[in-house]
């Protein structure tokens, strides 16, 4: 039989560089098949071809059997094919259920009508989501939600989901496992990029793994274990490095004190927090979504204003500091990397260079209040070599790179900041396996030179392996604290829910 969907020989070039090469990729009906590959190795200028979002500089798009045309996303929904992005693509003024009829003119504006049928059917696909709720009000793991459920929705018969785990939580990946389960009994195709290899494992059918922009391999997912993944994506093994044994692990010893935190409260987020952070160490956050762990970090930095009355007290080394914005904040060394990159973390349609070069003049780092263009490119190739950053150059925009790139440039950002306290959220959401080796090093890196460092991530592997100091967060307010060498997953996961 013909496979369902099928590319042969795809390239794709941008300003001459392919950035996938005479790929030939194929689909079977009702099958889950997982893509994978580094950060910049072509899995999302792929599926976007067979998304319609991009154009093929070369190659053939076939569906059962008959070559079709691609030139816009219409095109693809008319073949029955749905793509959930890696970055959200919902509108914010929109309602939960406007963006699930949106395609819909004769019920997008009947309100009530759609509510009742939008809770109906998030309720089916066993979503807690309220449908009348605005898409700017959202979480992340909850905008993922929409985006899958709008794909649902539209009765595609091919879904292409982009790291449709990333921003979810364990509860959540389960619902989301067991959704994609009975997608393939309807007889629906998937194709499912990710970075977590043991949901690729779980999960699909078959593996295709990418590198460079071209085809590796393709077999039954049966035929695999990690390390081969590893080696097809990387050539190399990474196990020893990647999220390594805790055993004869030793601990640094802080150098001094960098920021005390007493009775810090913002609304019903955050609620009598206390905690420090020390300079040459490591300190991991663990909390469920909703513990307040981001919130606490985003009032250190100035992002978010605690209560004005009874708000608590921040000190920064000896004096007490209060931030209602970010720039003094950064003056005075305290840096926030944010878990959404695309949101926060850069001007997407701005050059590398450009985006290093504001991150610096933000912090005073400059040597003139004028823009000097010796200094910009002196800049960016300082940190896009110290980051191994991929790209053409470094006129390059940032929206041209691919995640974990683009992750680089928000980290490289806030280092041109030369920070005293740099907070990392969720630093390696949607970052491939030799991407994540590379942050670690950096992290580590950062805490032996005496900078203090926090750590927020959801994936209690990377705080284990990280972390100094573990806090964990519960209904807004650290409750408990371990040594991070001695401490273990189910000690931490109990102290977070119970």
């Amino acid at each position: 039989m013909n496979p369902v969907l099928e590319i042969r020989n795809g390239t794709k070039e941008y300003r001459g560089v392919p950035a996938v090469r005479d790929v030939t990729f194929t689909l079977e009906n009702g099958e889950v098949h997982a893509l994978l590959g580094e950060n910049g190795a072509g899995k999302s200028t792929l599926t976007k071809m067979l998304a319609g979002v991009v154009e093929p500089t070369s190659g053939e798009i076939w569906r059962d059997g008959e070559k079709i045309e691609l030139r816009a996303p219409s095109d693809a929904l008319k073949q029955g094919i749905a793509m959930v992005y890696q970055e959200t693509s919902l509108i914010p003024s929109l309602s939960v259920a406007q963006s699930l009829y949106l395609m819909d003119a004769n019920r997008f504006h009947r309100l009530r009508g759609i509510y009742i049928a939008g809770q109906q059917f998030l309720q089916s696909l066993n979503f807690h989501v309220d449908p009348s709720a605005l898409v700017s009000s959202l979480g992340a793991g909850q905008k993922q939600m929409v985006e899958i459920a709008r794909a649902v929705h539209q009765d595609a018969k091919i879904i292409i989901f982009d790291e449709p785990t990333s921003t979810l939580t364990p509860e959540e990946k389960h619902q989301f496992f067991s959704l994609v389960g009975r997608l393939k009994a309807r007889g629906i195709s998937i194709i499912f990029i990710s970075h977590a290899l043991e949901e690729a494992l779980q999960i699909s059918d078959r593996i295709t793994v990418m590198r460079d922009g071209a085809h590796v391999v393709t077999d039954e997912t049966s035929a695999f274990d990690r390390e081969r993944i590893i080696r097809a994506m990387v050539g190399r093994s990474l196990t020893d490095q990647l999220y390594g044994a805790q055993e004869n692990r030793v601990t640094r010893t802080p150098i001094k004190k960098t920021l005390s935190v007493q009775n810090l409260s913002m609304g019903n987020v955050v609620r009598n927090t206390s905690f420090s952070i020390f300079a040459g160490q490591v300190t991991g956050v663990f909390g469920l979504i909703g513990s307040g762990r981001t919130e606490a970090a985003k009032v250190v930095a100035g992002v978010l204003k605690r209560d004005f009355f009874h708000g608590g007290q921040v000190r920064l080394a000896d004096r007490d500091v209060r931030y209602r914005v970010p720039r003094p904040a950064v003056r005075d060394g305290i840096v926030y990397v944010t878990e959404d990159r695309k949101l926060d973390g850069f001007f997407e349609t701005m050059t590398i260079a450009e985006n290093l070069y504001l991150g610096a003049m933000a912090s005073g780092q400059t040597k003139s209040s004028t823009i000097s263009m010796t200094e910009m490119k002196a800049l960016a190739k300082l940190w896009t070599d110290s980051l191994n950053v991929r790209a053409i150059n470094s006129n390059a925009k940032v929206i041209e790179l691919s995640g974990g790139n683009q992750q680089k440039i928000v980290v490289a950002k806030a280092l041109a900041q030369k920070p005293k306290l740099i907070i990392f959220d969720e630093p390696t959401r949607g970052v491939d396996v030799g991407a994540i080796t590379e942050i670690h090093q950096l992290i580590n890196r950062l805490a032996d030179e005496g900078i203090a460092v926090m750590v927020i991530s959801s994936y209690l592997p990377e705080i284990l392996h990280l972390s100094d100091r573990v806090l964990v967060c519960r209904q807004g307010r650290v409750v408990e604290e371990f040594d991070g060498a001695t401490a273990d997953e189910e000690t931490i996961m109990f102290a977070a829910v119970h």
